[in-house]
């Protein structure tokens, strides 16, 4: 599915996501954890690598085989670069009254495997949740 880059569009995206994973038959706390991480993955997209500025596209995909569950969000805004990411500071962001900033660290806590990459214009986010617990890799 393709969106424009408003995040009133976000139900839209919820609702496909949701209905995907129920049909893969991921458990309930499995199919909140991608709804949760895919909405805020969406949100980081349109405010910040499209700034804000409607008018462009967010591309989700959704890719399931034998072990794995794969949301696959590609746009062409301003790339992320993991190499300035830092984990917050929870308690400081507690003490400074401060909301926001927490997509990357709960994308990265909830979902079972998360790749970046950009190739050219195109900026991908890829977030897997294992179909099975056998299917985790330990280490």
């Amino acid at each position: 599915m393709a969106i424009p880059s408003s995040t009133r569009f976000l139900r839209k995206v919820r609702k496909f996501v949701v209905r995907h994973a129920i049909a893969a038959e991921l458990p309930e706390k499995a199919v909140e954890h991608v709804k949760m991480c895919v909405d805020e993955a969406c949100t980081n997209v349109i405010e910040h690598a499209y700034e804000g500025e409607a008018g462009h596209k967010v591309d989700i995909a959704i890719i399931i085989d034998a072990s794995c569950f794969t949301v696959r969000i590609r746009d062409h805004g301003r790339p992320f670069d993991r190499s300035t990411y830092s984990e917050p500071d929870l308690v400081q962001l507690t003490k400074a009254g401060k909301s926001g900033g927490l997509g990357v660290h709960i994308i990265q806590r909830l979902m079972d495997h998360v790749e970046y990459q950009t190739q050219g214009r195109i900026n991908e986010i890829r977030l897997t949740k294992y179909r099975r617990a056998s299917d985790v890799s330990i280490g």
